[in-house]
């Protein structure tokens, strides 16, 4: 399955017994070579970090929660489980985060 920018899934990140939301922050399939993307985590842990940006609140996630950038990691798609909506609005403040964190 093809995962596009600003898509939220649903992804086992290696973590003992935990799948977290996460956000798509790459194009799909950013290496040919591979079957993979680039996320973000949401998190519920506010810090107020320069890294952190603020996720409106869907119906499907509890609380409050921030996409981490200084988490991002390369995904392989067969860890994704399942899409869980899109990334509504802010992808201007992502894309401002990443070029900032990685100084570009």
């Amino acid at each position: 399955m093809s995962y596009q920018r600003g898509d939220v899934v649903l992804a086992d990140l290696g973590y003992v017994a935990k799948v977290r939301p996460v956000l798509v922050v790459s194009i799909p399939r950013p290496d040919r070579q591979r079957n993979m993307i680039v996320v973000a985590p949401i998190t519920t842990e506010v810090r107020g970090g320069e890294c952190e940006v603020a996720f409106p609140k869907p119906q499907w996630m509890q609380q409050e929660s921030v996409v981490n950038l200084v988490q991002i990691v390369g995904l392989d798609n067969v860890r994704v489980l399942r899409r869980l909506g899109k990334f509504s609005g802010k992808m201007e403040e992502i894309d401002a985060g990443l070029k900032r964190m990685l100084d570009l």
